[in-house]
């Protein structure tokens, strides 16, 4: 089976050349969402870790959404910040905010040197259909 390539029409448009998302065999591979609002990808970051936060997990909301996903189907995520240290615990709580915490998907935080955008934090995401 040929994977799709989901392009996500209310999604934030991509920073670098990539899908939305890609699916195979009812694996869904979210490309790592960027703290930019979706109406505006022109305007600023928004300030401070937990309001990138916040925005990342909306934008992932969206390309979920998109390909008729929640973040109840999510498997796995991968978390990328530019200030570990610094972020870390305000993050997590930005983070937990969006599952019941009995319902936490796998996960990865890794501290990088740099992102698209001077972004402070970058999540993607692997989901599953039922």
């Amino acid at each position: 089976m040929l994977p799709i390539h989901h392009m996500i029409g209310n999604a934030p448009q991509p920073v670098a050349p990539f899908s939305h998302a890609v699916e195979a065999d009812g694996w869904i591979c979210v490309t790592g969402q960027m703290p930019t609002f979706p109406d505006d990808p022109q305007a600023p970051l928004p300030e401070g870790i937990a309001a990138q936060t916040t925005r990342v997990m909306e934008n992932l909301k969206l390309v979920l959404a998109g390909v008729g996903l929640g973040f109840e189907h999510i498997v796995f995520a991968r978390v990328y910040l530019t200030e570990f240290k610094r972020d870390y615990q305000e993050m997590n709580q930005t983070y937990l905010s969006f599952f019941p915490p009995d319902k936490l998907p796998g996960r990865t935080c890794i501290g990088v040197t740099g992102l698209a955008l001077d972004a402070l934090v970058e999540i993607d995401l692997v989901a599953k259909r039922p």
